[in-house]
């Protein structure tokens, strides 16, 4: 809902007046799943949800993008996942969330769906941090999808926790790219080159990156290797900023698993989030390929 002023308590037996409460699907499997779809690619989506109203609305958008829900698994206890956006004028989020049915995510859900993952190309998990049962063996898990042949992407929340457990998981990773509030609170460090290093030295191998918000992205294909990715400006007023990292993740494995280069894909990632803040809610606003790759200036493959 927007807009709710942020700087100041709302307090107890207020008014504020809003534009109308829209529902839509959230959450880093809807929103790099969405942009996933969007761009031409398949994508299945992989999560609990619950026994709810909740779950019949995610189903039916889901099937609305041409995203494959078979995967998706009915937990018979825990509620599906919600979130209240409160976006103010500038379109700053405040979240209030309710983890529900996907916390109970652990290793065996994982590794009982071995199969499906060595079927796909990539496997994006998102929000680790709020998966209390995958921690201790989040590491294995990545381990397993990595060697079934496909590749491995991890994306943070909240302040993106510590080094623990995403030390032991960065030698299993494809693609690791946080936002910069989040790899500053895991690594300590607040400049982006050293944030990398610290990756590198606790034995990442992949495409490596840290999101800058509007000041781009700086990614590391390799050990010492930089790529500068700059800000695309969004093709109209910013309205929500809800959705654009994951929006970014999702552009960014577009481009890799079309063949791009990183800093081709890089474009096309930064051009999903300045699409993205133009619309209410995370996904309203994410164009097709072709639109997108004509925003990014990238080679369209």
């Amino acid at each position: 809902m927007r807009p709710v002023p942020l700087d100041v308590p709302i307090g107890g037996g207020q008014l504020v007046r809003t534009e109308p409460l829209l529902i839509t699907t959230g959450g880093i499997v809807s929103n790099s799943g969405t942009t996933l779809a969007r761009l031409g690619m398949r994508t299945a989506a992989f999560t609990y949800v619950g026994k709810d109203e909740w779950a019949e609305v995610i189903h039916s958008r889901y099937a609305a993008e041409g995203i494959d829900t078979s995967q998706l698994m009915t937990h018979e206890t825990e509620p599906t996942s919600t979130t209240a956006v409160l976006i103010d004028p500038q379109g700053e989020r405040s979240f209030l969330h309710a983890v529900g049915a996907p916390k109970q995510l652990n290793k065996q859900a994982f590794l009982s769906k071995l199969e499906f993952f060595a079927k796909s190309r990539a496997m994006l998990l998102g929000y680790y941090s709020l998966l209390p049962n995958l921690q201790d063996d989040l590491a294995e898990v990545l381990k397993a999808i990595q060697a079934a042949g496909c590749l491995t992407a991890l994306d943070a929340a909240g302040d993106g926790g510590t080094m623990e457990p995403l030390a032991e998981c960065l030698q299993y990773l494809d693609v690791y790219v946080p936002s910069h509030k989040e790899a500053k609170h895991q690594t300590g460090e607040s400049d982006p080159e050293k944030i990398l290093t610290t990756y590198r030295t606790a034995g990442a191998k992949g495409l490596l990156g840290v999101k800058l918000g509007e000041q781009g992205a700086l990614l590391s294909p390799t050990d010492g290797e930089y790529v500068e990715v700059p800000s695309i400006p969004p093709p109209g007023p910013v309205i929500d900023t809800t959705g654009a990292g994951d929006s970014f993740l999702g552009g960014l494995l577009t481009g890799l698993l079309r063949g791009m280069s990183p800093t081709e894909a890089g474009r096309l990632a930064a051009a999903c989030g300045a699409c993205c803040v133009t619309g209410l809610g995370a996904t309203s606003a994410i164009r097709d390929f072709e639109a997108t790759a004509k925003l990014a200036d990238a080679r369209q493959i």
